[in-house]
């Protein structure tokens, strides 16, 4: 809503060198956040998971929240729930800092591990494809 906080990076050009990962700004979803857990160095966040787009998430990999990359350091999907970690640094440079337990964040997932999940899934569902890789 007017007024509100956002996490805004300049977008990058073909000559740029990636130090990260690819975030197209596009939302898959919104999670909750359900527990912030502070220590002296970082800020561990559980985070709500869709059932929708949770087969896309793993252990190690990344989602993007509130348009920020983040690696996904726990999850479990039958709980529903992942987690990232967050340096003074993050907090410093996003939005985070300002969001507390029970705000929602956006969330995308990644569309390269999307496009990837799914066409294992049609060619595993393929009886053809099936009788090949017996």
């Amino acid at each position: 809503g007017l007024g509100d906080r956002v996490n805004v990076e300049r977008s990058a050009t073909f000559a740029d060198e990636i130090g990260g990962h690819r975030v197209s700004g596009h939302v898959s979803g919104l999670a909750e956040v359900l527990e912030v857990r502070r220590s002296e160095n970082n800020q561990v966040w559980r985070l709500s998971m869709d059932a929708a787009w949770s087969r896309f998430l793993f252990l190690k990999g990344f989602v993007a929240l509130d348009g920020a990359s983040l690696t996904i350091s726990a999850l479990d999907r039958g709980a529903g729930w992942l987690e990232v970690s967050l340096i003074p640094e993050t907090l410093a440079r996003t939005t985070f800092g300002f969001r507390a337990v029970g705000d929602a964040v956006n969330v995308e997932v990644d569309a390269e591990t999307v496009a990837v999940v799914e066409t294992v899934e049609r060619v595993l569902a393929d009886p053809e494809w099936r009788q090949r890789l017996a």
